[in-house]
């Protein structure tokens, strides 16, 4: 009999070297003694453990479209397995689900009084943000190489993308929240190099033509108008705090529960760790909207444009709602009238929308188009003489796009938007690609 086997649920225990010794001296004393008589006086000894272990049966699920035709089945599996958590509570399946690091992006799980890093994301609070420029389409038609070539000159994408000191000043910088943990201490002067930056990968830039569908502010319906639209995060500093804390949950919920899944670990908001997660995450959230921020202002300086109006939304965050913490990975808040965007790819439409407030969906959307197919086999099914000439015949000008990140890599727009007409949103205008700058080797994450 194996006796330290045995005892693995008491491994991390305090007092496991002494509860070993006696366990060793007791089965010396009753060589006939079965596991569970061994239990039994492990249990009468010393103070009993009770573990979490995962529900037979998940906590209820919404899922906005068809497994197998809309969403792939593994997508579902992986909800499925975050759903039987014993402190999940409920959870929806958007239309651009596909499968991701344990909970699948497009998943809205809602967990109580717990955060799951890895449901987050290593790309905490990436974000997308749209500002309405004061040009008509005909000018900008007429300047867009010229515009492009400002865009591209006040973007850096990817590993190692930076600004020269000075270049890029925010309020960010001197948030006390940057002093409050040693994390976050350490990660400061990353975070500040790399401040107005974007991520690699999907992350983009791009400024498109707007067609109004319904009245919006100064707009009517049938009016058109000229956008950037913006894709990204948290950059290396995000990620590292992701990574810390993964991590972490990984410690606590070995302590609390048995049989959890890796990669499906939480912290509790009772205790130090996920009360510091919260403010990390919280912190990244103001730190991705900084970045945004300054591409857009950066970007409108440079063109001698002015911003009329800025819409954004983020995924990759949680959200506390009474004792229910709610993740969207990929998935977007859709409440009554909150306003949204719904990014299709670097050649099809992208939308800007508002939200329905959907209880099933548990207020969300997606939050694009969705892969149908993992990056490594996008690349190999990747026609690159089929992209040009869709490019081509769009008349979309286009730098940084790798294999993987091409439209053929993901599912139809328009058939996520259908799924979710009515439904979870209601489209206000459609957002037309003419130039789009994406950062290539992906780094941080969706």
């Amino acid at each position: 009999m194996n006796t330290h086997v045995l005892l693995i649920d008491y491994h991390d225990h305090p007092n496991y070297p002494k509860i070993a010794k006696a366990v060793s001296k007791w089965v010396k004393q009753h060589p006939g003694a079965s596991e569970a008589e061994v239990l039994a006086y492990v249990s009468e000894t010393f103070n009993p453990r009770s573990f979490l272990r995962p529900n037979a049966k998940a906590a209820p699920l919404a899922i906005f479209g068809t497994i197998g035709e809309h969403i792939p089945q593994g997508a579902e599996g992986q909800i499925y397995d975050a759903l039987k958590l014993p402190v999940a509570k409920r959870g929806a399946l958007m239309p651009d689900a596909h499968v991701g690091y344990a909970l699948p992006i497009g998943g809205v799980v809602s967990l109580e009084r717990a955060v799951s890093p890895s449901f987050v994301g290593y790309d905490i609070s990436c974000m997308v943000q749209l500002s309405l420029l004061d040009l008509s389409v005909a000018e900008f038609e007429k300047h867009r190489e010229s515009l492009a070539k400002h865009l591209y000159a006040e973007t850096s994408f990817g590993l190692g993308a930076d600004f020269a000191s000075g270049k890029r000043e925010h309020d960010i910088e001197f948030d006390p929240r940057w002093g409050e943990t040693r994390d976050l201490k350490n990660l400061h002067e990353k975070a500040m190099i790399q401040l107005g930056s974007s991520g690699g990968g999907n992350h983009f830039a791009d400024l498109l033509t707007v067609e109004f569908v319904e009245d919006f502010g100064d707009y009517k319906a049938g009016e058109t108008a000229v956008c950037l639209m913006t894709h990204s995060g948290s950059r290396g500093t995000g990620h590292k705090l992701a990574t810390l804390f993964v991590k972490r949950a990984e410690t606590y919920t070995k302590h609390v529960a048995r049989g959890i899944p890796k990669g499906y670990e939480w912290l509790s908001l009772e205790e130090d760790a996920g009360k510091e997660y919260w403010l990390s995450m919280e912190l990244m959230g103001d730190y991705a909207k900084a970045n945004h921020d300054l591409i857009h202002e950066h970007f409108a300086s440079a063109a001698g444009l002015q911003i009329k109006e800025t819409v954004w939304n983020r995924h990759n965050y949680a959200w506390l709602e009474g004792d229910e913490v709610i993740h969207r990975k990929g998935a977007t808040p859709a409440e009554v009238g909150r306003l949204g965007i719904i990014p299709g790819t670097s050649g099809t439409a992208s939308y800007l929308v508002r939200g329905l407030g959907n209880e099933a969906s548990l207020h969300s959307s997606s939050h694009g188009a969705g892969r149908w197919v993992s990056r490594t086999q996008a690349k190999k099914d990747h026609d690159e003489g089929a992209f040009q000439r869709h490019m081509k015949t769009s008349d979309i000008l286009h730098f940084g796009l790798s294999p993987d990140e091409t439209y053929q890599a993901y599912k139809d727009i328009e058939m996520v938007m259908d799924l979710q007409e009515d439904v979870l949103i209601k489209r206000i205008a459609k957002l037309t690609p003419r130039v789009v700058i994406m950062g290539g080797q992906a780094d941080d994450g969706d």
